[in-house]
C-alpha cells in the first residue's frame, strides 16, 4: 500500500439522527391561562392540582361530582381552580389553551375530544389514549427544573418505576439552583461578558451546584462565579483543549467527568476506535470529527490533528480530543500536549479505563494477583513504522513473576513470542488475545504463548486487539477449556 493511499484527511462526520419517538416531550407554558377540565374521579382530581400547580386558571366542569373538587378549589397549589355544578358546554372551550377528561363511557370521551378539537384546543382524555393529543407523563419535580417522563401508555408502571429512580438520584435542592439560574439569567447577560465568557459561568455554575446540591445559592454566589468568569474570561475567548479517555468500547465505562466535557464541548476529534454510542452523550450542537489512525490502513498524520486541534482552541472553541481507552496510554497525548503548549493553548487531561482494565473486567481476571505476578507492564506491539519495536526490555517480558499486556500487537505478535521465548519465557505460559473488549461482540482467544498467534490468525479477528500474557491468566485458560462462555466470546 503507498503512503497516500494510508493517509485520511480530518472528516466532520453527521451527527447522529434522533431515533423515532412515540412522542414528542413539550412542556406547555401555561402561567395564567385558562384550562377546561371535565369528569370526575381520582385521576381527574389529580390533573387539576398538577395544572394548578403549572398556573393554569382552572375551569372545572363537573356536575354531580362537584364536590369532589372543593378541597382542592379551597387550598389550589397555584393558579385558581373554579368548580362548575354543571356539564360541560361547547361554548366552554373558547378561550381555552389545553382540555383534559375523565370519563369513563368512550362515547363521552370521544364526544369531549371532539368538541375540544372543533375548538382548536389540544386534549387529553386520561387512560384513553385514542381520544388525546397529548399524554401526561411521570413526573420529577424540582421546579423549575422538571423532568417528564412517558412510556406512550405501554408500560406506566416501569415509567413509574424510572421516575422513582431519578427521585432517588436528583438532590431537591437542585430546584433552588435552578431558580437562582432564572434570577440570574438576565443580569448576566448584562455583565458585559461574551457569549464564550457566558457560557464558561453557566458551566461553572453547574459544577459548583453538582458539588453542592443542597446548597441554596444567594447573591454572594452570583458574585463569586462572576469574578471566577472574569478571571477567566482571557482563557474563555482563547478556547481550550481537553484529552477524554472514551474506555474500551462500552459506554457506561465512561466517567462523570468524560460526560461533562463531552457536553460542553463545541468539536470532538475522536478517533477511530471510539465506539460511536460514546458520541451520544455529546450535546447535539457539537461538531464531530474523525481524526482516527486505522492499523496498517488510512490514518490522519498527527501533525494535521495538532494543527486542526490548535487552530478550533484558538478560534475561541471547546476542543474535545477524544480517545479509545486512556489517553495517556499509547496515544500521542504527548505530543499533542506538546502542541498544546507551544500555542499556548489551555490543555487538560481526563482519563479512562484503558482496554487492559476492561478485558480483565471482562475476563474476571486480576492482572496483578499476588500469587501469579510482582509486576504488571503494557507494552506497545509495533514503532512509528509498524515493525516490532527494537527497544523491547526482553527479559522483563520473559519473567515468569510479570503480566504483561501487549496493545497493537496483531501483525508482530509471532514474532514478539519467539524472541521472548528465546529470552527465557515459557512456551507454555498462558496467554489471551481479546478483541473488542467490554463491547457486544467481545471475542476472546486463549492459548500458550507459543501458539497464540497463530490461533489469532486462524480467528480472522477484524477490529482492536491486545494480548496478555503471563501466570495470572491460567484460572481464565482453565476456564476456557472447561466450556465457560462470557458474552459473545468465541474461542480458538
Amino acid at each position: 500500500m503507498r503512503a497516500s493511499d494510508r493517509t485520511r484527511r480530518p472528516a466532520e462526520t453527521r451527527s447522529p439522527r434522533m431515533e423515532d419517538l412515540a412522542r414528542l416531550p413539550v412542556f406547555f407554558a401555561l402561567d395564567g391561562k385558562r384550562v377546561v377540565v371535565a369528569g370526575s374521579g381520582a385521576g381527574t382530581a389529580w390533573k387539576v392540582e398538577l395544572l394548578s400547580a403549572a398556573g393554569a386558571q382552572v375551569d372545572v366542569y363537573a356536575g354531580a361530582s362537584a364536590a369532589e373538587f372543593n378541597d382542592i378549589a379551597a387550598h389550589a397549589p397555584r393558579g385558581p381552580v373554579i368548580v362548575h355544578a354543571r356539564a360541560w358546554q361547547d361554548a366552554d372551550f373558547s378561550g381555552a389553551s389545553i382540555a383534559v377528561g375523565g370519563f369513563e363511557r368512550n362515547e363521552d370521551a370521544a364526544r369531549f375530544a371532539q368538541a375540544a378539537r372543533s375548538a382548536g384546543v389540544p386534549v387529553n382524555v386520561i387512560d384513553k389514549p385514542q381520544f388525546c393529543d397529548f399524554a401526561f407523563g411521570a413526573i420529577v419535580n424540582r421546579s423549575p427544573l422538571v423532568i417528564g417522563i412517558s412510556t406512550d401508555g405501554a408500560a406506566p408502571v416501569f415509567g413509574q418505576a424510572i421516575r422513582a429512580k431519578l427521585e432517588a438520584l436528583i438532590p431537591r435542592g437542585f430546584a433552588a439552583w435552578a431558580a437562582a439560574a432564572r434570577r440570574w439569567r438576565a443580569e448576566l447577560r448584562a455583565s458585559g461578558l461574551s457569549f464564550a465568557a457566558r457560557r464558561r459561568f453557566w458551566q461553572s455554575f453547574t459544577t459548583r451546584a453538582l458539588r453542592h446540591p443542597d446548597h441554596a445559592p444567594v447573591d454572594a454566589d452570583y458574585a463569586g462565579l462572576l469574578a471566577l468568569t472574569r478571571s477567566e474570561a482571557e482563557a474563555a475567548e482563547l478556547g481550550s483543549v481537553t484529552l477524554v479517555g472514551a474506555g474500551p468500547g462500552d459506554p457506561e465505562l465512561l466517567t462523570l467527568k468524560a460526560v461533562r466535557a463531552l457536553q460542553s464541548a463545541d468539536v470532538i476529534l475522536f478517533d477511530a476506535l471510539v465506539d460511536r454510542a460514546v458520541l451520544e452523550f455529546a450535546r447535539r450542537e457539537a461538531k464531530t470529527m474523525l481524526v482516527g489512525k486505522t492499523g496498517y490502513g488510512p490514518s490522519c498524520k498527527q501533525d494535521d490533528i495538532n494543527a486542526l486541534m490548535v487552530s478550533l482552541a484558538k478560534g475561541g472553541r471547546r476542543v474535545v480530543r477524544l480517545k479509545g481507552g486512556d489517553p495517556l496510554i499509547f496515544s500521542r497525548a504527548g505530543e499533542e500536549f506538546a502542541a498544546c503548549r507551544a500555542a499556548g493553548i489551555a490543555v487538560e487531561v481526563v482519563p479512562g479505563i484503558t482496554a487492559a482494565q476492561g478485558a480483565a473486567a471482562s475476563l474476571g481476571v486480576s492482572l496483578t494477583d499476588r500469587s501469579h505476578a510482582r509486576r504488571l507492564q503494557y507494552i506497545t506491539g509495533h514503532d512509528r513504522d509498524g515493525r516490532l519495536p527494537a527497544d523491547i526490555d526482553w527479559s522483563s517480558v520473559a519473567d515468569p513473576s510479570v503480566t504483561t499486556v501487549v496493545y497493537m500487537p496483531k501483525k508482530t505478535l509471532a514474532e514478539l513470542a519467539t524472541r521472548a521465548i528465546a529470552q527465557g519465557l515459557d512456551p507454555a505460559t498462558p496467554a489471551v488475545a481479546v478483541a473488542g473488549a467490554t463491547r457486544p461482540g467481545e471475542t476472546a482467544i486463549t492459548a500458550p504463548v507459543s501458539e497464540i498467534a497463530g490461533r489469532l490468525d486462524q480467528a480472522e479477528i477484524a477490529g482492536p486487539v491486545l494480548v496478555l500474557i503471563g501466570r495470572a491468566l491460567e484460572s481464565v485458560r482453565q476456564r476456557m477449556e472447561d466450556g465457560e462462555t462470557q458474552r459473545d466470546r468465541r474461542l480458538g
